[in-house]
């Protein structure tokens, strides 16, 4: 299985590697794009209730266009790379993927550590791609690591 940065990076080319992005550009709006939804993720685990709310999304047992994950990261997104950039007309067609490329994640967490229900084992392994080697590039295993500690930490505590 690839991880989760594999996974969402795959999605934001499918969504907006076909638009008419410049090309001095591109790199920065589909690294943002994908440290924006990961930033989302991340920032929601780290709050109360934020784990169930991620659960709900990536097992797809959450609407994901009205998700506050979704909605936070169209925030991020819009704040660390819209606004510094002048991408005209381009930029809400940009901002509109991200619901798109959310509602995609849903359904990639399932049972992987066996035990018969999605728990946050299984959020864990989700996040680290099964055990294999974290994802690197546009993304960058940054956000990826600060998941897992903050997953690990209430994990620890709630076990």
């Amino acid at each position: 299985m690839a991880s989760i940065t594999d996974f969402i990076a795959q999605q934001v080319n499918s969504a907006a590697g076909g638009l008419s992005i410049p090309a001095n550009l591109k790199d920065q709006v589909l690294g943002g794009l994908g440290n924006s939804i990961l930033g989302s993720l991340t920032q929601t685990v780290a709050k109360p209730g934020g784990v169930d709310l991620v659960k709900g999304l990536l097992t797809g047992s959450a609407d994901a266009s009205s998700s506050p994950i979704t909605a936070l990261a169209g925030n991020l997104f819009k704040n660390n790379v819209l606004s510094k950039l002048d991408l005209g007309k381009l930029a809400p067609v940009l901002a509109g993927t991200i619901p798109v490329i959310m509602g995609k994640l849903g359904g990639i967490l399932k049972d992987q550590d066996g035990d018969g229900d999605v728990d946050l084992n299984d959020i864990i392994l989700t996040l680290k791609g099964g055990g294999k080697q974290q994802a690197s590039g546009a993304l960058g295993g940054g956000l990826l690591g600060a998941a897992t500690s903050i997953l690990g930490g209430i994990l620890g505590s709630k076990k």
